[in-house]
């Protein structure tokens, strides 16, 4: 079996593409805010959290209305963002899915009225304006961090070549330790 080339400088390790590295942080950040949502003294008002809805009076940082689902969609949202990070794709696919998805989100909090049952994350104007922010800023990363695909196709989670063997065909080991070498 061929190991990838480590020209990270670290031993063990295969270099992350930057879009990788920005969906691993996104992600990351992602986990925080949903852990930080149920802090006492982080959220104000989350001895009283609602499950969903506008009347959940919980506020992340004095701000952001959030609810215990809210909270939930963030630490899955995080999640994904830490497991798709394992791909170059995957990592680019979460950018900017996940950008348009939160854009979306912006346009409906814009709409929605929030006294009705139908605003059930909750949203308030500050969770619209950060949707939007993260919206933008997250497909702007995996778009322009994504342009360029790694210089050699590798598998997604055990980071060897796929794109072909490499070493000559006298450095690959035959079937047996002393076997002939295999010609490829």
């Amino acid at each position: 079996m061929t190991h990838p080339r480590n020209t990270s400088g670290t031993t063990g390790r295969t270099s992350r593409h930057p879009v990788q590295i920005a969906a691993l942080a996104v992600g990351v950040v992602f986990l925080l805010v949903g852990v930080l949502g149920f802090v006492p003294g982080v959220t104000e008002n989350a001895g009283d959290i609602e499950l969903s809805g506008h009347e959940s009076p919980a506020l992340l940082l004095g701000i952001f209305q959030v609810s215990i689902l809210h909270n939930v969609v963030h630490l899955l949202f995080g999640i994904a963002g830490v497991a798709l990070a394992r791909s170059f794709s995957g990592s680019r696919g979460y950018l900017v899915g996940g950008g348009v998805v939160y854009l979306l989100l912006w346009v409906y909090g814009l709409v929605v009225d929030k006294e009705s049952a139908a605003n059930f994350v909750p949203l308030n104007a500050a969770d619209d304006w950060l949707h939007l922010a993260l919206g933008l800023g997250m497909v702007a990363l995996g778009l322009i961090l994504g342009r360029r695909a790694p210089a050699r196709a590798t598998d997604d989670h055990t980071g060897t070549h796929t794109a072909g063997r490499t070493g000559s065909a006298a450095e690959r080991p035959g079937p047996g330790a002393d076997g002939p070498p295999v010609r490829g």
